[in-house]
């Protein structure tokens, strides 16, 4: 410990740099001179001259680096709620990790500081699985409403809400569970107003915190428990600033360290210029603050209603839809939108794939007649609603075993299939079988998991002699002249509408068992009838095409591959002439 470089962030525009002067003299001053740190200047707008000023600071263990974070704020655009006293700086330090992806971990100061300890003893505390490192808000703890709104609007409590204004960033961690994109959703559907970006922090992080000693972040409001010698970091927040303010707590330690900067007789001449009607609004903004949270704990749709309660399926959906898009314009189709249940190595002798056991016989019939009744619930309640089967005939010809193929959009399109496989007219003398995930078997709870497990379901495993097992009672199936439907997107967007690129997996069952793929694509369009989440249901109408056979003339890759691009233009054509618009993706637009 205490050998590598210390990066440390700061946040400013062109009017509160000279704060961040202040602050970063007073951490260079007080920091171990045995240690080497680079200082990046998160801006948008710093002009030349205070850049130049800025760069006066360097000395030979501290480098400066202006970082011009203009893109990233575009990236967001205008949703990023703000109030008078706070500037668009505040959200600069999520962009962190994924600016700078060399750093596992990182520190980030708010400007209106003064940094009295000996900054590389923060950066060495371990902050182990936690995303974040920081310390108690104390507004939140001394001030009721706060910490109701805490408790009732974010759905954390107030002991345990963090102070984002110094803060540890487990880069690593944050690039890892892509902290940035579920920022960006969350901003997406749900705006925080009272203290915007920490609220934003604490909801993403809840659980996940390493609380510092408080000495690290000591905010210049209410009750302070430390003396002057025992605070490593002043903040002075809010309203409690010694630039406006002549009585404020502890203004002698900043003026001590601002005098001894480029910027002292700046900062002198604004306090000598602040007025009493600026003061007077000051006030005014901290009342109008707290009457904000009191609106925010009221509101019968505020965050943690919406969560927990019935608007928490259509924020959630919501939530979903925002990083459909989000996956989408990245090309991150392969990837699904909805955590799956985490798995576990399904060993060979947990499954019995082609259901020879009296015991698997037993469950299979238990949950074909429970899956049954569901389905036929979900119909008479018109929570699914089959508006059209096309091409049944292609189905209902077909004298082998085959790869069925779909679009993944809706934990229902499987059983959308089974209706199309039973409209066949194949129910009597042949199976359909369904490949699904590792986790979806081992770990799915609940009626789901009854299912998943025990309606001819054929799991993906990472133990490679469950998969063997898998590969031969694949090919039993298929030589039996059953059919297996396989989802070759490989992840479910829920109501997605477009065809994802296929991957070859499908093809390559089909090619080494000599059998078609037959090419199912659903498209769907909206009913006059809305769902528990607000949303409406959707009419399927299921496109069976003509089946895509093996060419005996490649070699196997090449002919998967044909199959796999045959595939996709099929549904890319259906696509297109159901819903009258040529397919395009985002991420084809920003390449």
């Amino acid at each position: 410990m205490g050998t590598q470089e210390i990066p440390i962030f700061y946040a400013c525009d062109n009017a509160f740099v000279k704060f961040t002067i202040v602050s970063l003299f007073s951490l260079i001053k007080n920091a171990n001179q045995d240690r080497k740190y680079k200082i990046h200047i998160l801006h948008t707008d710093i002009s030349e001259e205070n850049q130049a000023k800025l760069m006066e600071l360097q000395r030979p263990n501290f480098s400066i680096y202006m970082e011009n974070v203009c893109d990233r704020v575009r990236e967001i655009g205008g949703n990023l709620p703000l109030r008078h006293y706070y500037s668009m700086t505040t959200y600069f330090r999520m962009f962190i990790a994924e600016m700078f992806p060399e750093y596992e971990k990182a520190l980030y100061i708010d400007s209106d500081t003064i940094v009295q300890g000996d900054i590389s003893r923060l950066y060495d505390i371990d902050l182990s699985d936690n995303l974040v490192g920081a310390a108690v808000e104390q507004v939140m703890l001394q001030t009721d409403v706060y910490g109701t709104y805490c408790e009732q609007v974010c759905g954390i409590r107030r002991d345990k809400f963090f102070n984002a204004g110094i803060l540890m960033i487990n880069c690593a961690l944050f690039r890892g569970e892509d902290i940035l994109s579920r920022f960006k959703e969350l901003l997406y559907t749900y705006r925080f107003i009272v203290t915007q970006d920490e609220d934003y922090l604490n909801v993403l992080c809840k659980d996940r915190v390493c609380y510092i000693p408080g000495e690290w972040n000591v905010p210049i409001f209410g009750e302070i428990k430390y003396e002057k010698e025992e605070i490593c970091i002043f903040h002075y927040i809010m309203v409690s600033k010694p630039w406006h303010y002549p009585d404020c707590r502890f203004a002698e330690v900043f003026w001590s360290y601002a005098e001894e900067t480029s910027v002292y007789d700046e900062i002198r001449q604004m306090l000598a210029a602040y007025t009493d009607a600026e003061r007077k609004r000051d006030a005014d903004s901290v009342a109008n603050l707290e009457e904000m949270a009191r609106a925010e704990i009221a509101r019968e749709d505020n965050y943690l209603k919406l969560i927990h309660g019935e608007g928490g399926k259509e924020l959630g959906r919501i939530i979903v839809l925002n990083k459909i898009a989000h996956y989408e314009k990245e090309g991150r189709f392969d990837e699904d939108v909805e955590e799956d249940p985490p798995t576990r190595e399904l060993k060979p002798d947990e499954i019995d794939y082609m259901r020879k056991k009296v015991t698997s016989k037993i469950k299979s019939g238990f949950a074909y007649s429970i899956a049954r009744k569901y389905m036929n619930s979900l119909i008479d309640d018109k929570k699914m609603i089959i508006k059209e089967i096309r091409g049944i005939e292609n189905y209902a010809n077909l004298d082998t075993g085959a790869i069925i193929t779909c679009n993944h959009f809706n934990a229902y399109d499987s059983f959308a299939m089974q209706i199309a496989y039973e409209a066949a007219g194949h129910r009597r003398r042949r199976k359909l079988f369904r490949v699904i995930r590792e986790g979806n078997y081992t770990n799915f709870p609940g009626f789901y998991g009854i299912l998943m497990r025990n309606c001819n379901t054929f799991p993906l495993s990472s133990n490679a002699q469950t998969m063997k097992k898998f590969m031969v009672s694949m090919e039993k199936v298929l030589k039996a002249g059953h059919f297996m439907l396989i989802y070759p997107e490989q992840s479910m967007w829920w109501n997605y509408r477009k065809p994802k690129p296929l991957k070859s997996g499908a093809y390559k069952f089909a090619v080494k068992n000599n059998v078609p793929v037959l090419p199912c694509f659903i498209t769907m369009q909206d009913s006059e009838i809305k769902d528990e989440s607000g949303f409406f249901v959707q009419e399927y109408t299921i496109h069976i095409a003509p089946p895509i056979y093996p060419d005996d003339k490649l070699d196997r890759r090449h002919a998967a591959e044909k199959m796999c691009s045959e595939n996709y233009e099929i549904w890319k054509d259906i696509y297109e002439k159901t819903y009258g618009e040529s397919l395009t993706y985002t991420c084809d637009k920003v390449n």
